[in-house]
């Protein structure tokens, strides 16, 4: 790809439509200083200095596809309490559309609050719901969804899948086959329980530990061959057009009509949380426009290693990513 033809696709991300279909979280971050130990137990009495919430699961995944330009819609069912408002707030002031985002009576928001002292975790609280939506909020959901797609046609949807009960099988499926009738690209990132749920899906893209506990399989080499034979086993189950696997900082691996292990680049690595979210956004986003899967490939590669470069959970920084791409894939 030239250098023009580069920078073009970088400015059409900002047409596209994409819909975000997942577990949603509230990050909450306390800071504050220990000088001394509790007389009512051997624990650390923390002063807190400051408190700063954040967007996680999809969410995250929803601010990277934001950052990269394109038109976000999220879809996820939380809590209609104090937490589920927040979110719903903290959300659109992120420019999300928020029209799929369900607040139920019957559910809490997931909520995990990180206690740090001087960068160090001294404790994390979490306060969240595993359970699969029940029948009423699934079957509301899904009617709400569908119809949404049918008039709205996004050019991608999204699952991004943390095992918290919104996307239930048939919540998958139906979504699935509904975008394949209406001609709209599904990727996804999956966890454990659902790892075969997810049936005629354009792009599956788990991480290699996801890979080794959904196959139940060691794999202890992760070069051409081995993982030729991952795709393999994971298209006799799911049947989906492209298999995209992050190898950590051995890279990533790309399987369609040919497949690739694609090396990282080097950098110097601070913090791989959100990584994964970040890989899933500009995968989607990058496919969606070009249907080149090794090219999509090596610029989500990219960008899971540029966000590492960072501490904390951070987006894609679009520019920089840009310029990355035009130095290290022009005439890739």
């Amino acid at each position: 790809m030239k250098q023009e033809e580069l920078v073009k696709l970088f400015d059409d991300i900002n047409d596209l439509h994409v819909v975000v279909v997942g577990d949603v979280m509230l990050d909450n971050y306390w800071w504050g200083d220990v000088d001394r130990v509790s007389p009512e137990a051997p624990v650390p009495v923390v002063m807190l200095k400051k408190r700063e919430s954040r967007l996680g699961g999809a969410a995250n995944v929803a601010i990277n596809c934001r950052a990269l330009g394109a038109k976000v819609t999220l879809a996820s069912v939380v809590g209609k309490d104090h937490e589920g408002h927040l979110l719903k707030d903290m959300a659109e002031q992120e420019e999300i559309d928020t029209s799929l985002l369900m607040l139920s009576k019957e559910r809490i928001t997931t909520t995990k609050t990180r206690i740090i002292s001087r960068s160090q975790h001294i404790l994390r609280m979490d306060d969240e719901m595993t359970e699969d939506l029940g029948v009423k909020d699934e079957h509301a959901f899904i009617d709400k969804l569908l119809k949404f797609l049918q008039i709205q046609k996004p050019d991608v949807v999204i699952f991004e899948d943390y095992n918290k009960g919104v996307l239930k099988e048939n919540v998958i499926q139906r979504t699935i086959a509904h975008c394949k009738e209406v001609g709209i690209i599904t990727t996804v990132d999956p966890k454990k329980t659902n790892f075969f749920s997810y049936k005629g899906v354009t792009i599956f893209k788990p991480n290699l530990k996801e890979v080794r506990e959904g196959l139940n399989i060691e794999l202890a080499d992760v070069g051409q061959e081995s993982m030729d034979e991952v795709h393999g086993l994971l298209h006799q189950e799911l049947q989906h057009d492209i298999t995209f696997v992050t190898l950590s900082e051995h890279g990533v691996y790309y399987s369609n009509s040919s497949s690739e292990v694609i090396p990282s680049h080097l950098r110097s690595i601070a913090d791989v949380s959100g990584a994964g979210d970040t890989v899933i956004a500009t995968a989607s986003t990058i496919y969606a426009l070009t249907r080149d899967a090794r090219f999509m490939a090596a610029a989500s590669n990219i960008a899971g290693g540029l966000v590492c470069e960072s501490v904390g959970v951070v987006p894609i920084n679009k520019q920089r990513l840009m310029e990355e791409c035009v130095r290290l894939l022009v005439e890739y």
